[in-house]
């Protein structure tokens, strides 16, 4: 129950001639009767919120900075006529900063025993699941004097996908790939180390490529054309440790790392190669393993909603195990992770020969555009000191890189503007190189 605005005003309004002309209960009771007894009819008038239906329908999914339409039905199962305020409750994070009055309260009348829908627009600010809250509903009488007011839970889940904003460089890589492919109107040959076919010799073809035994059995010289390798297995490693939770620029860098992943994933199943992914810090978070081509995206964003970074050291010796167990033929395992010097030194490299000696290792890390801003930063002596901390950390990353490439790992170190087509450029050298 709920006493409306309209029925304290005219309290108020009644109040004043009581106390200048009959002061005392005689005059309250002769103002205040009345109006109760309006308030009590106007209750019994209102339609029950208990006893109406509510259903949800619309969309289960949205990327980050997309809008989501869900829809809430409300069926009038009352003899009387329906007037009510709604407000359908989200998570916080379900909509832009002072949006939320406006796109969760709903004004309706629905005559008895009809239904009418509303619709509740969310702007999600995060990624992972928002689950619907109580849907609250006010139900007037026809005076709008009094209310009843109810709850219902009324379960809907929208999940909330990764933006993958790198999907605006995944034309140019399949263009880089149908390059190396052969499949362009280019002056050059397709690159790869798996055998395609024969054609004729032109001049300016590498004389390794001719086939003798080709040409023996033909009148005209036969060259052998190759084709990048296809059906290798990429297994992507994100780290979801602490590391992992440090923000670069607006956004975390296990966001980063992810809308990498992503692309990487998408231009590997075009590619032929099956893609699998893994993210660890000291137990498993996510897995997907086995998609078909065409699945593989879809399941990648779908299992990257719902990952957050973990204030927990990653367990360099369980990660190495698990993409052991995920890779048990040769692979390209591409690590998503940190180049910070303790994390790599103490955790990863004790444990790297396990990887390199089998597989093909890849590792990406989200570098820190503010310092090599602050790199050259000077005009006092703060700015000084900076730049000597920035240059600092950048000789530690620098160094980190070397030691893993002695290792025999690729490395790519990139902002987070700059590492999803640096990665896919290092995926796509390894392929033309025969390397995976």
């Amino acid at each position: 129950m709920a006493l409306t605005g309209r029925a304290a005003l005219l309290a108020a309004l009644g109040s004043l001639p009581v106390g200048i002309w009959e002061p005392g209960w005689t005059g309250l009771l002769a103002v205040n009767a009345p109006l109760a007894v309006a308030c009590a009819c106007d209750f019994a008038l209102a339609a029950p919120v208990r006893r109406l239906g509510l259903s949800r329908s619309g969309d289960t999914s949205v990327r980050l900075g997309d809008t989501a339409d869900v829809t809430l039905t409300i069926t009038n199962t009352s003899g009387r006529p329906l007037r009510a305020r709604i407000r359908d409750a989200w998570p916080p994070s379900s909509w832009q900063p002072g949006t939320e009055v406006t796109a969760s309260r709903h004004r309706l009348t629905i005559p008895a025993g009809e239904r009418r829908r509303v619709m509740t627009r969310l702007r999600p600010t995060r990624r992972g699941d928002r689950h619907a809250d109580r849907v609250t509903i006010r139900s007037y009488g026809p005076l709008g004097l009094f209310a009843r007011q109810g709850a219902h839970r009324v379960p809907w889940t929208v999940r909330v996908l990764p933006p993958f904003t790198s999907r605006k460089h995944l034309p140019s890589k399949l263009a880089r790939l149908r390059e190396l492919d052969g499949r362009t109107s280019v002056l050059t040959r397709g690159e790869g180390t798996e055998f395609d076919s024969l054609r004729e010799y032109v001049p300016g073809d590498d004389t390794r490529s001719i086939d003798w035994r080709a040409t023996a059995r033909h009148s005209a010289v036969a060259v052998r054309t190759w084709r990048p390798e296809r059906d290798r297995h990429i297994l992507l490693v994100l780290d979801t440790g602490r590391t992992s939770a440090g923000r670069v620029g607006d956004v975390p860098r296990l966001d980063a790392s992810m809308d990498a992943a992503l692309l990487l994933g998408a231009l590997a199943s075009r590619a032929g190669d099956r893609v699998d992914l893994l993210a660890y810090d000291r137990r498993l978070r996510a897995l997907v393993q086995g998609r078909a081509a065409g699945d593989v995206l879809p399941a990648l964003v779908n299992a990257m909603a719902t990952l957050e970074p973990e204030l927990v050291e990653t367990d360099a010796r369980g990660l190495t195990a698990t993409a052991l167990r995920t890779a048990p033929r040769r692979s390209l395992i591409v690590l998503l992770t940190t180049l910070d010097a303790a994390p790599i030194e103490e955790g990863l490299l004790p444990v790297l020969a396990q990887l390199t000696q089998r597989h093909t290792v890849l590792l990406a890390s989200v570098a820190d555009p503010h310092i090599a801003a602050m790199a050259k930063a000077r005009g006092n002596t703060d700015a000084v000191y900076e730049a000597a901390a920035a240059a600092q950390a950048h000789a530690e990353r620098k160094r980190t890189a070397e030691q893993l490439r002695r290792r025999g790992v690729t490395v790519v170190d990139a902002t987070p503007e700059e590492l999803a087509p640096a990665l896919a450029d290092a995926y796509l050298s390894l392929k033309s190189a025969g390397r995976l």
